[in-house]
């Protein structure tokens, strides 16, 4: 098993900046993606931005240029900046993990975007 904690989350103007953390703990060896995905009221979980071990990204067209994702493997832990945040941007946010053929989900954290 994988446990998959988040944190960073809260409520921000848009135009601010937001960085959320998930670090990782269990059976962590051979995860091999991590990332983000969101689900907006109402709405189904969609994908955010992806890291792989080796570092390679891939970010939902609606967060390209604003959004950057990273990892530290040494701490099992992945980031997302999230800058020029819009209303459109508030979700809860989930951190996930992919070990194998197994995905694995934080509890989520709540971003709001608001004035």
């Amino acid at each position: 098993q994988v446990q998959l904690v988040e944190s960073g989350g809260g409520l921000v103007q848009p135009g601010g900046s937001l960085r959320l953390s998930c670090a990782a703990s269990g059976s962590i060896w051979s995860i091999d993606v991590m990332g983000w995905y969101r689900q907006a009221p109402g709405k189904q979980r969609l994908l955010v931005a992806t890291i792989t071990s080796g570092g390679r990204t891939n970010f939902a067209d609606s967060v390209k240029g604003r959004f950057t994702i990273s990892r530290d493997n040494a701490k099992n832990t992945v980031y997302l900046q999230m800058n020029s945040l819009k209303p459109e941007d508030t979700a809860v946010y989930y951190c996930y993990a992919r070990r194998g053929r197994l995905d694995y989900w934080g509890q989520g954290t709540q971003v709001t975007v608001s004035s």
